[in-house]
């Protein structure tokens, strides 16, 4: 590895991820971790009241909620004090309609005919015959979802795992990235956004749902094959002209890489890319993973257990802090399933002697619960991060195999934003303790029978 002392050491030790994804160089100062539910919900709020030109949101749904409203008011207000600007969300259609009152019926304030707003909802391809009509509300998310969470105003973005409800802004951690004046990268997720916005649904002003006349496919009555393979073509063609035009290390202290994946369409850039960090990762250094709902699949487990050379610091919700634990019926159950999926993954550590390389941590602080989720890469002998992945992913099984998902690998040889996201990691670590089990989890035979046959789904 080059040096700690060589000015660009980091940026070029990382030069390969410019093979995966867009690279965009960033000012360091110009990146901002934000530390608080509350905080992302006073930025959300103040970014929609100054924005200028643009608001593109990409978020699984938008709750129901005051502060909810609140929002809508706020991007309403905007547009009516500035009639040019232009507002883009894309939702999951499952997820966007569930219930009377939905995500759907709340953005109508911002759907008036005067407004240059539209809105999205994306259809998994996966969900359709006789599952499509099986399958109860709710329970059809199942089969695949939106999950990205990107948040844009004028040149500027928020990423991060956040949804828009009152629980991410209030009570539930997370991980939240400000970037502000990056034009170049917010042009790429929005026209991303854009694109998966002509494959989706278009919600109307009257609730209803059409499709978008250029897009000839419609994601459950066409067949799968035909709207999977035109879908993958136009996404991949817009994913490789940005994948062209690398950016050049030597101008710049940070570097960021959006990355993505999609499973219904076989695009694989973000599972890939993470496997290669933890393979790649040199001897002694350490990786800090972190995820809302642990379901770890082979492609990593395999790396970590055989090729990677790294320690392994893995966060997870302990079960009083999993987003479930109030839920009704059989998903009060998925507590239970993720805590027998951890205790599995501590038996293999103990089972192959790992535990002085692999260690895992339970996040529990009263009256909040957990959903934060990324990587920090700290080098060997090196006390502080280099390299953080932000996003959507919680490196899950159904993230590789269900969900749209997207993820921002920053690389920094900036002292200070190294020293930002330290504190950052240290403040979500600070409300954990070592995971250690008393003996083998008995999670009830149906539980296990579910996990065995359907693990992919969670």
């Amino acid at each position: 590895m080059t040096t700690n002392g060589d000015k660009y050491c980091y940026l070029s030790e990382f030069k390969w991820l410019q093979k995966f994804g867009p690279s965009y160089s960033v000012k360091a100062e110009n990146i901002t971790a934000l530390k608080s539910p509350s905080e992302f919900y006073r930025t959300l709020l103040d970014r929609c009241r100054t924005a200028k030109q643009r608001i593109v949101i990409a978020s699984l749904y938008l709750g129901i909620g005051n502060l909810e409203q609140e929002l809508v008011n706020t991007i309403k207000d905007a547009m009516d004090n500035r009639r040019k600007l232009s507002v883009r969300v894309l939702l999951d259609a499952n997820r966007g309609s569930r219930g009377k009152v939905s995500s759907r019926t709340m953005l109508m304030p911002i759907l008036n005919p005067s407004f240059d707003c539209r809105v999205y909802l994306y259809h998994t391809p996966k969900l359709r015959g006789l599952l499509r009509w099986l399958l109860p509300e709710r329970y059809n998310e199942l089969i695949g979802i939106q999950h990205m969470k990107l948040y844009m105003f004028d040149d500027s973005i928020i990423i991060c795992g956040a949804n828009l409800s009152q629980d991410y802004f209030t009570n539930r951690q997370d991980r939240y990235i400000l970037i502000e004046d990056c034009k170049p990268l917010v042009d790429f997720y929005i026209g991303l956004v854009e694109l998966l916005g002509r494959m989706s649904f278009q919600l109307t002003s009257k609730n209803t749902l059409t499709l978008d006349p250029t897009w000839k496919h419609h994601p459950y009555k066409s067949p799968y094959q035909t709207y999977a393979s035109e879908a993958r073509k136009q996404l991949m063609q817009y994913y490789n002209t940005h994948i062209k035009h690398p950016t050049s290390e030597k101008d710049t202290d940070t570097i960021v890489y959006p990355l993505i994946e999609f499973p219904p369409f076989d695009i694989h850039h973000d599972s890939q890319t993470t496997n290669l960090l933890m393979c790649n990762a040199e001897p002694g250094s350490t990786m800090h993973m972190a995820t809302g709902y642990f379901n770890i699949p082979d492609i990593y487990t395999n790396t970590m257990f055989q090729k990677s050379l790294a320690n392994f610091k893995i966060l997870f919700s302990h079960p009083m802090a999993n987003s479930f634990q109030q839920a009704k019926g059989p998903a009060g159950f998925i507590p239970t399933a993720y805590s027998y999926l951890t205790n599995t993954f501590f038996g293999e550590i103990e089972k192959l002697k790992l535990h002085k390389r692999i260690s895992c941590f339970e996040y529990q602080r009263t009256g909040w619960t957990f959903h934060s989720k990324g990587l920090w890469y700290t080098p060997n002998n090196y006390e502080l991060p280099v390299l953080t992945a932000v996003g959507s992913s919680n490196y899950g099984a159904r993230s590789l195999n269900c969900d749209l998902e997207s993820q921002l690998i920053i690389v920094t040889n900036n002292k200070k934003l190294q020293k930002n996201f330290h504190s950052e990691k240290s403040d979500i670590f600070k409300s954990t303790s070592l995971y250690i089990p008393e003996g083998e989890f008995q999670a009830p035979l149906w539980v296990r029978f579910v996990l065995r046959m359907f693990k992919n789904y969670f």
